[in-house]
């Protein structure tokens, strides 16, 4: 096996494996180290992501959903299902099964396009050289032309709720509940802690998620953020805003856990406590002292606008570098290193990144917030339709949330899209796409959406814009 190569990537996770694969396309020589390792001691291509993130967590939560709908939804369908029961077991070998398939996967693109996929520690040392130490054999010292470094991220611990891998849980071990917990505690209500709390709700548990910040989804526009939390709340997430964490301790098979809010000092018991604060950049190892790499005050190495690093031919991508930590964005981080790296146009448009919260209703947006656009001072008007106005949705008994679309008043240039509402995740897609266009409002009022699909309601938020919705009053 050669030591040289033209690029070498570190981490196989969607940043990683998408950019040594199109490095590789692009008739390069190409190495992928990783060397990620699942509780049962099996290596794995596909990093958080496929193993322990975005896949597991969708597989459980469509399970999840299921189990709910037969025992709240099927009834009104007419469709009678009685003593329905869920088997954990089933679930969760379900799951393992999707992410052995996908991982397994990396590997076999890997061979398909000629990457040679390294199991192991790989770490930058000066001159652009990679010491590769394999899980079983000798070091060795490959040359690399280029260097992308795409380690990833890894799961915040709080010095006052540390993870014992039980009671107190990451993520990840979260995904892997043998049994429905009684009572479940979340800390933080973002991505992560909504979906995972949705997860277990819907299988029985009684979930309660202490935030922080005294806004629900701080990061999302208010009118969606509002929708939504409201929903959660009906479903019966008990979610507490300005609850912040002071202490969690284990007292044999119960987590106590103190926090203060508005009300002053308060506590509150669980069986299992996950803690979902967010994560940091995973660089531990990475490079050498004398390798030239820096990083930021937050960890985060530091890159430009295409991904360079301070160190010539020495790239970074994903959740190693600034922006937000979504496996879409780094792997078209990674699309874009490769191409350049072949002297090929290469970019990337951050202002057209989409977010999608699985939960039910699904969350997804992209572009600018009202109050964002608000800010900056420009004018816009805005336009919103309900899923309740919805013949499609209300086929499928799913009528909650809205579409609501925030245009520009002097160009009509679409700003901002965002969706709380069945299928929101798949929705979205027309507006990012709009909005890489630089479409306007009347683009997406002209054109033709199927009926009777969700879709319309994107349609109709366009209309509602200029008071033109034809299926709902306008306002």
């Amino acid at each position: 096996m050669s030591n040289n190569y033209d690029v070498v990537v570190i981490g196989a996770g969607p940043a990683g494996y998408i950019a040594a694969i199109r490095a590789a396309q692009n008739g390069l020589r190409v190495a992928c180290i990783d060397e990620w390792q699942n509780r049962d001691g099996s290596y794995a291509f596909g990093g958080t992501c496929l193993n322990a993130g975005c896949i597991p967590s969708k597989a459980l939560l469509e399970s999840s959903e299921l189990y709910h709908r037969a025992q709240h939804e099927f009834k009104k369908h007419g469709i009678n299902v009685p003593g329905v029961s869920m088997d954990i077991a089933g679930m969760q070998k379900r799951r393992a099964g999707i992410v052995r398939q996908l991982t397994g996967g990396i590997a076999g693109l890997f061979k398909a396009n000629k990457v040679d996929g390294l199991v192991g520690h790989g770490k930058l040392l000066a001159d652009r050289k990679v010491e590769f130490t394999p899980v079983d054999g000798e070091v060795r010292i490959l040359n690399a032309e280029h260097v992308v470094l795409a380690s990833g991220s890894t799961p915040i611990e709080l010095p006052s709720a540390r993870f014992d891998g039980s009671r107190i849980v990451d993520s990840w071990d979260a995904l892997e509940f043998d049994e429905v917990p009684e009572r479940l505690g979340v800390i933080g209500a973002g991505v992560i802690g909504l979906e995972l709390g949705s997860v277990w709700l819907r299988l029985g548990s009684k979930v309660t998620v202490l935030e922080a910040m005294g806004d629900f989804l701080f990061m999302a526009d208010r009118d969606v953020a509002s929708a939504a939390g409201k929903d959660f709340r009906k479903q019966g997430l008990d979610i507490r805003l300005g609850a912040k964490l002071t202490s969690a301790t284990v007292e044999g098979d119960v987590v106590k856990v103190e926090y203060d809010d508005a009300q002053g000092e308060q506590s509150i018991e669980f069986d299992r406590l996950i803690v979902a604060v967010g994560r940091r950049p995973y660089t531990d190892g990475l490079f050498a002292d004398d390798s030239g790499i820096t990083v930021d005050e937050r960890g985060f190495i530091d890159v430009d606008d295409e991904c360079r690093t301070r160190v010539k031919n020495v790239f970074a991508v994903g959740d190693c570098v600034r922006g937000p930590m979504l496996a879409h964005k780094g792997s078209e981080e990674g699309v874009m290193v490769a191409d350049l790296i072949a002297g090929e146009l290469g970019e990337m448009n951050y202002d057209v990144i989409p977010s999608v919260i699985y939960t039910a209703p699904e969350i997804a947006w992209v572009g600018k917030t009202e109050a964002e656009v608000q800010s900056s001072g420009r004018p816009y008007k805005t336009g919103s339709f309900p899923f309740a106005a919805s013949g499609r949705a209300k086929a499928m008994e799913q009528t909650s949330g809205m579409v609501k679309v925030i245009s520009a008043a002097d160009d009509d240039e679409i700003l901002g899209v965002h969706i709380v509402g069945p299928m929101a995740g798949e929705l979205i897609g027309e507006a990012v796409l709009a909005l890489e266009f630089a479409a306007s409002t009347e683009d997406i009022q002209r054109t033709i959406h199927a009926h009777p699909s969700l879709s319309e309601a994107v349609h109709e938020a366009a209309l509602a814009a200029d008071k033109r919705a034809l299926n709902y009053m306008n306002r």
